[in-house]
């Protein structure tokens, strides 16, 4: 290791340990030294450390690429501040008992600030250090306060506002969900940061005020107790303490008006990107023409008469020549980028990426054709929020947080066609009018309004696409319009139903149990069997395959292990979880008036289904010919499509032991209709039986 990384790794260290105790051991002294007296050498030692954290935080402040780099400047801004005011007070204390004495009372510091400055006048030393609180009092402490009050103001109120555009960005599938994170906190701690500059603007402008009062205490002081303690005549003793106090004054403004310019570089920066000399030289000089004309307005004031043309002619010289060079820099930049072909090193990176890109596979993809573009990436478009707006969606009805959904523009779909992928797989796809209206009726209603015939990409229905200009006629014969955003949302929201139990992966599931209580996460690890979680992730699956929500995901663990003591087979177990959730299965399908309203099996098939069911060991099996299986989905679809163009979905009831059959013979043919067991009537619903199979 070389030294200077020893160095490096030493510092580092003692940092770690002694920094905060050296710190707080700082700021303690700071405090101290408003009380306790100080000799000229510490305090020659107090202002040149000073005068070096002034010049070192102006330099910060010149260099840092963005404001929040330096965002502890406000707490050093108060600290600085406190500082100043202590080694004033120290000094205070010396100018006024030993100012008798001569310049040198007060350290050298002062002594040489007033020789060198003040030049042995105090009428000098007063007009110079008027100007200076003038000039940080009045013009930068006072602009930067501002800037700081608008900055803030403005940040917190735009807020909201960029918090949307990361969430739509977010829902888009622009960026994931780390992204997001890290644009959130530099969100939030940009707000802070010109939170915090408001307040600590304050500091500035109450230092220099302070440095005014301490000013006017000492000279008026210093005479009289020169005149009345030390009986010098009143001329000696002004010119004495003046000459003192203005060295002090000088010593103490200088520092807070190097500060107040460097707050003031922070809060005008804003947005910049890059270190104040990129910034303010490259944007000045980035315009040739505008150098061409302040170089021509430069020569013609050095032709005025009175006006020394040498030096008006030299600098107008200089800014066409770097007009000039600038100029010819650029030409020869876009030159070179339109010619010099990518470099290997760079080809290959993105031969890397494009194949990482190849392999990574969507959970949830919705691909648009190049008509359907403007939908999602206009200002103002409705569509990513919209489908943000799924995840919240699903975790309240199902319990199911929804895996981010990307949207990319496919240049193989047709202009108006859209895709869903589900893991890489195509799910759906549908085709819509970006510019039009969907209008579906009800069954058995006709449409008089004109438009173009089609089917509703989601369900299958009868509809039409109209002008938007006829939408509200349309809704006036009470039928049912819809936007091509929402045709979009519903037919995701339907195959993302179909596809929950193949969306809640692994990782998923445990990130579900993670955020459970401790409690009910060593209850999962104490479920028997070799894999736990993969017997919960099967249980979620196969309730959400039958749209049973795993919201209230700590029953569901308890019911999980407390059949596991006794089977294991993944059927027995999801039938057991759903007699623990009646009360919520019975809930959910309860319409307007409390009833549950379900299908029910003639006593034909009730017999014929307790005999087909038998066990082998802790397994279910049904013993039933392949043709009676037909005549019974054949039967029970007829049930189903008689309630379903009513837009009514009863349960289908069987016994226990037959559901779970019943459910995988009707998955197909209607996956919406829920099947549900005599054990999972909860106790207080109210059943209201409205058809048979087999009648």
């Amino acid at each position: 290791m070389s030294t200077q990384a020893q160095a490096s790794a030493f510092f580092s260290r003692f940092g770690k340990i002694n920094g905060d105790i050296g710190f707080a051991a700082g700021v303690t002294l700071v405090l101290a030294v408003l009380f306790v007296p100080l000799p000229p050498v510490i305090l020659d030692f107090g202002l040149a450390i000073s005068l070096s954290i002034s010049a070192l935080i102006l330099m910060v402040a010149l260099w840092i690429p963005r404001p929040l780099e330096f965002n502890s400047f406000p707490t050093l801004l108060l600290v600085v501040t406190m500082l100043r005011l202590s080694l004033n007070v120290a000094s205070t204390r010396l100018i006024l008992s030993e100012g008798h004495t001569g310049p040198g009372a007060a350290g050298g510091v002062i002594e040489g600030f007033s020789r060198f400055i003040v030049s042995g006048n105090f009428v000098i030393g007063v007009v110079i250090f008027a100007i200076l609180v003038v000039i940080n009092f009045v013009v930068i402490s006072k602009g930067s306060t501002r800037i700081a009050e608008v900055s803030a103001r403005f940040s917190l109120d735009a807020m909201p506002g960029k918090q949307m555009a990361i969430d739509a960005d977010l829902g888009a599938g622009l960026i994931d969900e780390e992204e997001a994170r890290t644009r959130r906190k530099l969100l939030e701690d940009e707000s802070s940061f010109y939170g915090a500059m408001d307040g600590a603007s304050k500091f500035v402008r109450g230092d220099a005020v302070a440095g005014i009062i301490i000013t006017l205490i000492n000279i008026i002081g210093g005479i009289l107790i020169g005149v009345v303690q030390y009986g010098l005549p009143i001329g000696e003793a002004a010119n004495a303490y003046t000459i003192l106090t203005i060295g002090d004054g000088l010593v103490t403004q200088i520092p807070a008006l190097i500060v107040s310019l460097a707050a003031g570089i922070i809060v005008t920066k804003g947005g910049t990107e890059g270190a104040a000399n990129e910034a303010v030289l490259g944007q000045l000089s980035g315009y040739p023409k505008a150098l061409y004309m302040a170089a021509a307005l430069l020569f013609g004031i050095g032709l005025l008469p009175g006006f020394p043309m040498v030096i008006f002619a030299f600098l107008a010289i200089q800014l066409a020549g770097l007009g000039y060079a600038t100029q010819t820099a650029a030409v020869a930049s876009a030159t070179a980028e339109a010619e010099a072909p990518a470099s290997e090193e760079d080809a290959a990176e993105a031969e890397g990426r494009s194949v990482e890109e190849a392999l990574k596979l969507d959970e949830i993809r919705l691909e648009v054709g190049s008509a359907l573009v403007p939908l999602i990436r206009q200002a103002g478009a409705a569509m990513p929020g919209k489908i943000k707006s799924l995840r919240t969606l699903f975790a309240r009805d199902f319990g199911f947080v929804l895996p981010s959904v990307r949207i990319k523009d496919e240049p193989m779909l047709g202009p108006n066609e859209y895709a869903i992928l589900v893991h890489g797989v195509e799910a759906a796809r549908g085709q819509i009018r970006p510019n039009g209206m969907l209008v579906i009726a009800p069954p058995d209603v006709p449409i008089r309004i004109q438009g173009e015939k089609t089917k509703d990409p989601t369900f299958g229905l009868d509809a039409l696409w109209i002008d938007r200009s006829e939408a509200s006629a349309a809704e006036q014969e009470g039928l049912t319009v819809v936007d091509p955003e929402s045709v979009i949302t519903t037919h995701l929201t339907e195959v993302i139903k179909e596809h929950m139990a193949e969306l809640l992966t692994f990782g998923a599931t445990q990130s579900l149990v993670e955020s459970l209580d401790r409690e009910y996460q060593k209850l999962v690890a104490d479920i028997p069997g070799t894999t736990p979680m993969i017997l919960v992730q099967q249980v979620l699956q196969q309730l959400l395959r039958e749209r049973v929500s795993i919201r209230n995901l700590p029953v569901i663990i308890e019911a999980i292990a407390e059949i596991t003591r006794k089977k294991n087979d993944l059927a027995q177990v999801t039938n057991h979880v759903r007699e623990r959730l009646s009360n919520q299965i019975c809930r959910s399908l309860a319409d307007d008036q409390g009833f549950v309203s379900v299908i029910a099996l003639n006593a034909e098939w009730e017999k014929e289904m307790a005999g087909a069911v038998g066990t082998s060991g802790e397994e279910t099996n049904i013993v039933m010919s392949p043709s009676r299986m037909q005549e019974f989905v054949l039967q029970a679809r007829k049930q189903i499509q008689e309630f379903a163009q009513k837009d009514e979905w009863p349960a289908i009831m069987v016994s226990p032991e037959a559901r779970s059959f019943v459910r995988s013979l009707l998955e197909r043919v209607s996956p919406m209709t829920q099947v549900i067991s005599h054990n999972e009537v909860h106790r207080k619903a109210a059943l209201k039986t409205v058809g048979r199979i087999g009648a």
